[in-house]
């Protein structure tokens, strides 16, 4: 039993550690932007976590925009240096991208700095169980760290039979697609064998008249 709980634990700390991803953005006074795109769950608390270098007023001008798959715009960040924080809660089961744009001020041409041009980032998603502050919930509901670590797990084993639902319903949604597609395919396919074989027969019966009329048979 205590083996058990101690590969659940394990389970539960590999699970919720995620590596930073680290990119570089340049700074163009036009700049295309820079995405990162995860998937979420339907209400599920997503906290972004970005480390910038720079600061305010270095010449570049570190935008952040947040929208999912489906259209729902959840942030907008303008001029961002630093340790930035941006949580909200998913609206649908879809892909978020979170695009960075750098633009390059006009006074900023003038030193000509190639040091300058690139600003380094630390990007840190987290969603669902890894999202949620264990620490205040430990401290308000004064619960011992076994108890955290079991709440943890149940939170984890809850999302992922949401996930294991939510494909589920896919798999369902896309066998119902491809059935009825079969379905259409061949009921086209016997509409066009059945009009070959009557223009066919249309076709042998006006020649046979034709020869006939011509008195060539």
């Amino acid at each position: 039993m205590r083996s058990f709980f101690n590969i659940a634990l394990l389970f539960s700390f590999i699970a919720c550690v995620i590596d930073a991803l680290h990119i570089e953005v340049p700074a163009l006074p036009r700049p295309e932007p820079v995405c990162i795109r995860d998937f979420v769950q339907e209400n599920q608390l997503v906290v972004v976590n970005i480390n910038t270098d720079g600061y305010k007023g270095d010449g570049q001008r570190l935008d952040i925009t947040i929208i999912d798959s489906v259209g729902n715009s959840y942030a907008t960040r303008k001029d961002i240096a630093g340790k930035v924080k941006v949580a909200f809660t998913s609206q649908h089961n879809a892909a978020i991208d979170l695009c960075f744009y750098n633009y390059q001020e006009q006074q900023w041409k003038k030193h000509g700095s190639r040091e300058a041009s690139v600003r380094l980032i630390e990007l840190e998603v987290e969603s669902g169980a890894a999202a949620r502050d264990w620490n205040a919930l430990q401290a308000s509901e004064k619960l011992k760290p076994v108890e955290v670590e079991l709440k943890k797990i149940e939170s984890l084993t809850g999302e992922i039979v949401q996930e294991l639902q939510y494909l589920k319903r896919r798999e369902e949604r896309m066998r119902d697609t491809n059935e009825s597609t079969n379905s259409r395919v061949k009921w086209f396919s016997i509409i066009v064998i059945f009009s070959l074989v009557g223009f066919g027969g249309w076709q042998i019966q006006y020649l046979r008249h034709y020869f006939k009329v011509k008195h060539i048979i």
